[in-house]
């Protein structure tokens, strides 16, 4: 790690590789001055009635987190993949997984257990948000089945794992 590299850039850093090496395609934005890590990768599987799920992972480094941040960053990862998706709207033969991720030292307990109680679902979107306190080396995030996209519950826990934890 550079010495000027905070724990949060690092952790950024190893999921920009993480993503690269499982075929996503990977790039860096810009949003109102906050850089944003942006992975995208799409998979079809006859399990899932033939559908394709698009897969987004953004992710940002900020100063802390509390429940208004990591909301509020939900909302608009999401908005994000809906917009960005293209092909056939969502719902129609394709669904859109998001898993919004900021990372922070400083992380308020409440924000952790609001991304680990549920899934966040709109019409043919599902989001897992993910709050990684990068001083504990702590990632939460939804790891069970939810009843609303259930068929793709396991692809999307396994990409959790392997993004996140590393494994």
């Amino acid at each position: 790690m550079h010495p000027q590299q905070s724990a949060s850039q690092a952790y950024l850093a190893s999921v920009a590789a993480r993503l690269a090496a499982d075929e996503c395609q990977t790039w860096w934005e810009d949003w109102g001055g906050l850089p944003v890590l942006v992975g995208r990768r799409a998979d079809f599987r006859l399990r899932w009635m033939g559908t394709k799920l698009h897969l987004f992972t953004v992710a940002a480094a900020v100063p802390e987190i509390t429940m208004p941040t990591i909301g509020t960053f939900t909302f608009q990862a999401m908005e994000y993949a809906k917009r960005t998706k293209g092909g056939l709207p969502a719902g129609l033969q394709t669904g859109i997984g998001v898993f919004p991720v900021l990372v922070s030292d400083r992380v308020d307990p409440a924000a952790m257990q609001w991304a680990e109680a549920q899934a966040r679902n709109e019409w043919a979107i599902m989001a897992r948000p993910v709050v990684v306190d990068s001083a504990r080396r702590y990632v939460g995030t939804f790891r069970r089945r939810g009843f609303i996209g259930s068929g793709y519950a396991s692809h999307l826990i396994k990409k959790s794992r392997l993004y996140f934890d590393g494994q």
